[in-house]
């Protein structure tokens, strides 16, 4: 992994940061450090990226819109605080988060679909002025590296350096989340669990496999996306084994293939139901996921110096039309990869 994307904050409100803006936070727990303090060091020390998760809604505070908001509406409230003092606490929160704890590489937001009909098509139709630019602005005036990402679901606004689509390819929209919304040409990003759930949740045992979080990772860089695979930490703080097992495995495959998909793009190709195409400079790399494809035509309309398999012992077979691009792989001799069978293309 070369980022982390930290709940720094979610729906209820608490921050797991020492906080001057809110006494419902980590500090005043018998537990009493500041994590993200932890993670920011440790982050920094190990040149690892470091993304902070923001909600924008709160299922706590008066201030909050939670009277127009779809979600958190009967937690006991009765004042309809001041919205402008909500925005000036976000504000203020930001700035700790910015300011405090070195360089941050991410603000990853969510939670403005609160505010709007779940079938909402534009932003317009928020409830609430979110103050985007006036936020946006002060995280990059703040860092002007740091790159802002929300999860609102909908086309992209001005200031927002990366797109995400919840528990979904780009253009899938399986989960529904993002049928109204376009793929931008901004940096893409897919965020998926491993089990069903965002969460520590006991009872959910519905683990996605190894080959399969392998395979959303493969088509994931297919659409030239990054992949933000989540862990819920159980109560005590370590992550379930079920968990730990899956990063490993997926963790020594990387080891192994990592060059077919680190700083690759999308080769303008959609992935297929056989699998997906990677490219980095002059390399094209063909994962073929179903690995009991027996021909595969794929079109190549640039010249060809050479071909061979990535990981597979066997002999490539292949022709190609030299007026449409097309080549054609002869897979029927050929036992391919449980996982992933790749070719090199030149």
């Amino acid at each position: 992994m070369k980022y982390i994307t930290f709940t720094s904050r979610h729906h209820d409100g608490f921050s797991m940061w020492d906080t001057k803006q809110s006494d419902w936070n980590i500090m005043n727990t018998p537990y009493g450090k500041d994590i993200v303090r932890q993670l920011a060091d440790e982050c920094h020390k190990e040149g690892v990226k470091l993304v902070l998760y923001y909600s924008l809604l709160d299922w706590g505070r008066d201030d909050y819109s939670y009277w127009t908001g779809r979600t958190g509406q009967h937690t006991g409230r009765t004042e309809q605080g001041n919205w402008e003092s909500y925005i000036q606490f976000m504000k203020a929160q930001l700035t700790e988060l910015l300011t405090n704890y070195g360089e941050i590489a991410g603000i990853w937001f969510d939670g403005e679909w609160d505010q709007m009909e779940e079938d909402a098509s534009s932003h317009e139709e928020s409830q609430v002025d979110w103050y985007f630019k006036e936020i946006y602005d002060l995280i990059h005036t703040l860092q002007p590296d740091c790159m802002i990402a929300n999860n609102h679901h909908l086309n992209t606004l001005e200031g927002e350096d990366y797109e995400i689509f919840e528990r979904d390819l780009p253009g899938e929209n399986k989960a529904g989340y993002s049928g109204n919304k376009e793929i931008s040409k901004l940096p893409l990003e897919t965020c998926e669990t491993i089990n069903n759930s965002w969460g520590y949740r006991m009872k959910d045992d519905n683990f996605k496999s190894s080959k399969e979080l392998i395979h959303l990772l493969v088509r994931g860089a297919g659409y030239g996306a990054n992949l933000l695979l989540n862990v819920g930490p159980m109560p005590n703080g370590k992550i379930q084994d079920e968990c730990i097992e899956r990063l490993v495995v997926v963790g020594e495959w990387m080891a192994k293939y990592g060059e077919t998909i680190y700083g690759t793009n999308s080769c303008n190709i959609k992935p297929q139901l056989w699998g997906a195409i990677t490219c980095k400079d002059d390399k094209i790399y063909i994962h073929i996921l179903d690995n009991e494809l027996k021909q595969l035509t794929v079109n190549i309309p640039s010249k060809i110096k050479s071909a061979k398999w990535y990981n597979v012992d066997s002999k490539l077979i292949m022709k190609q039309d030299k007026k449409t691009g097309d080549i054609t792989f002869d897979l029927s001799n050929v036992v391919l990869n449980e996982v992933n069978s790749i070719i090199e293309v030149r």
